[in-house]
């Protein structure tokens, strides 16, 4: 039986939506071993994928990496965070309104996580409050509010000087 190009992109077009990017590697990978020669090439082209892709596939197949693993992407896969692209992203956006004695390990920032956040996606990275919270924690900063606090000993006479 022979499939043409125009069967294999329906095919394509139906099976691969419905498959997560591992599962859609696999498959074809295994229909470019089914073609034999020349099928990674007609696979790339009718599946509308890079054909370095198909080969990877084709080669996980033929190694017996198909077996379910509970994951999508190799270990270390997927993009890369803005944190490990620019580790002084947050300093440089921290540093002016830092507060404390640079000598003891408690600093912090007047500026809130909301704040931070917002300034970082103005700068065209995404990063949640909560995120940002993370990363100054993990930077030695104190992730506390401000809190008013009366500071010395009231003067029993103190509002005297209001009474008439």
């Amino acid at each position: 039986m022979e499939v043409s190009e125009e069967g294999l992109t329906e095919y394509f077009s139906v099976v691969l939506p419905l498959l997560d990017e591992r599962q859609r590697r696999l498959v074809v990978g295994a229909t470019a071993r089914l073609l034999g020669r020349g099928g990674p090439t007609i696979v790339a082209r009718t599946a509308a994928m890079s054909r370095s892709t198909v080969i990877t596939g084709t080669k996980e197949v033929g190694l017996g990496a198909a077996v379910p693993t509970g994951r999508v992407r190799r270990e270390g896969g997927g993009r890369r965070s803005n944190v490990d692209k620019d580790p002084n992203l947050l300093d440089e956006l921290v540093a002016p309104e830092t507060r404390g004695d640079p000598m003891s390990p408690l600093r912090w920032t007047c500026k809130s996580t909301y704040s931070l956040s917002r300034a970082l996606a103005e700068k065209g990275f995404s990063a949640s409050p909560t995120l940002v919270g993370q990363l100054l924690h993990d930077m030695g900063y104190s992730l506390q509010s401000t809190a008013k606090q009366n500071e010395g000993t009231q003067h029993a006479d103190r509002d005297a000087q209001f009474r008439y």
